[in-house]
């Protein structure tokens, strides 16, 4: 069991202005620094809305103290929820829970061979076996396991996921900026020299949808006429220069690459 007054370095007879209190201040602790100390940073952030959200929530609350209570006064016979979520082999909705429960208590590989496993299922959607909240967690989770292991498009398609559900109704909120630099990174560098020239193409476009800014999809477009270079397309590495210099004239590296297409 999670140790939630433990994230929010409070206790169990702590008020609502306390949790609100101590959550503020640990998020800023966190927060600013989250893209130059990596995915620990990350984690710890998504450990700490869960806490926050159990503990600010009186019912919700109440049913984990009950638990939270039984466990310090009988450790040895506390409850494997574990255990309990492994036994129900045959429900969805309990695997699904498994999954974000690997996922959050460092148990990554078996997480991840279990979602291989699920997805051999016919009609299994991790996100109608989850609440909201806890769908959102766990397809961030997801996306930073698979961007660790270099499967770069499907880390990209869960984060994809995740901005997606930000525009419509922010849940992260504090994390929009994180998830788009993530998005750009693993498509225009990590999957730039990884992956197929094709397949980032794609991905770049999908970027370009997204029309972070004019910036943003002049270097998009910059990437893709380098990648279809790449894969001696001259005609359309023309094609996606031209349009690169539409969103931005001063395009960084525009006359080596203009050497290199021929132009």
């Amino acid at each position: 069991m999670v140790d939630y007054y433990k994230i929010l370095e409070i206790n169990i007879h702590s008020s609502l202005q306390e949790i609100k209190k101590s959550f503020r201040k640990k998020a800023k602790e966190l927060h600013p620094d989250l893209k130059r100390n990596g995915n620990g940073r990350s984690e710890a952030m998504m450990l700490l809305i869960k806490a926050y959200k159990i503990l600010s929530d009186p019912g919700k609350k109440a049913e984990y103290d009950h638990n939270y209570q039984h466990q310090q006064q009988n450790p040895a016979s506390a409850f494997d929820y574990r255990e309990f979520l492994k036994s129900q082999k045959d429900v969805f909705t309990y695997q699904s829970r498994l999954i974000f429960y690997d996922l959050i208590n460092s148990k990554s590989d078996e997480a991840l061979d279990l979602y291989e496993d699920m997805l051999s299922c016919d009609s299994y959607d991790l996100e109608k076996h989850l609440t909201r909240a806890d769908y959102l967690e766990c397809i961030f989770l997801l996306a930073e396991e698979f961007e660790k292991r270099g499967e770069y498009s499907r880390a990209f398609e869960f984060l994809k996921k995740l901005y997606c559900n930000e525009l419509t109704t922010p849940f992260f909120k504090h994390f929009i900026e994180e998830i788009t630099e993530r998005m750009k990174n693993v498509v225009c560098f990590k999957m730039c020299e990884m992956a197929a020239p094709e397949l980032t193409i794609k991905h770049l476009k999908e970027l370009v949808q997204f029309n972070f800014s004019n910036k943003d999809n002049a270097f998009f477009y910059k990437k893709m006429a380098e990648l279809a270079l790449k894969s001696e397309n001259r005609i359309d590495a023309i094609k996606y220069l031209k349009l690169g210099l539409n969103y931005n004239k001063k395009l960084a590296g525009i006359k080596k690459l203009k050497a290199k297409i021929g132009i």
